[in-house]
């Protein structure tokens, strides 16, 4: 009998003892792999996101990132409403263009009409004149203009540096 309290008295010790140990300051390595293959939607930013002019033979003069990727507008998104209607699957065939701060003007952008809007998992997708913009995953290299005119649950179009969408 005495057996039994001595070991029921080691396990309630040991139990309180687990329960007050410190929590790990530095997530495990198995953790660590896990979180880096979590998939993300939209363009992984680092820094603020650059949006320059470009000149498209056909389109003229264009809207396109740093890294000279076409940047597109979709019309079921509402001017200046704050909120993109591109989310889920919309926005892994649409990435949108997220910044990690206040996105920065290259030359031709009036930095006036730069802005951003806070997308539903908190991030800061990248707006012009009140237009959340947007790449399309069928662009592959500088220079493509794959999505415009392409009717994919509302239609995209090319975006001018007034700030229009370029319907055409």
């Amino acid at each position: 009998m005495k057996y039994k309290t001595i070991l029921g008295a080691i396990f309630v010790l040991a139990l309180i003892l687990t329960g007050c140990a410190p929590a790990p300051t530095e997530p495990a390595a198995s953790d660590t792999q896990a979180a880096a293959e979590t998939p993300t939607v939209g363009v992984p930013v680092t820094r603020e996101a650059t949006v320059n002019v470009s000149e498209s033979t056909e389109f003229g003069h264009i809207l396109v990132d740093g890294e000279d990727m076409s940047l597109y507008v979709f019309m079921a998104d509402t001017q200046d409403g704050g909120t993109s209607a591109c989310t889920g699957d919309c926005a892994v065939e649409w990435p949108p263009l997220i910044s990690q701060g206040s996105p920065v003007a290259g030359e031709g952008v009036d930095a006036t009409l730069l802005g951003t809007i806070t997308r539903d998992d908190g991030s800061l997708q990248v707006a012009y004149n009140g237009w959340p913009l947007y790449l399309f995953a069928d662009d592959t290299a500088p220079g493509d203009t794959n999505g415009q005119g392409v009717d994919d649950g509302g239609l995209w179009f090319l975006v001018s540096p007034t700030g229009e969408p370029i319907q055409q």
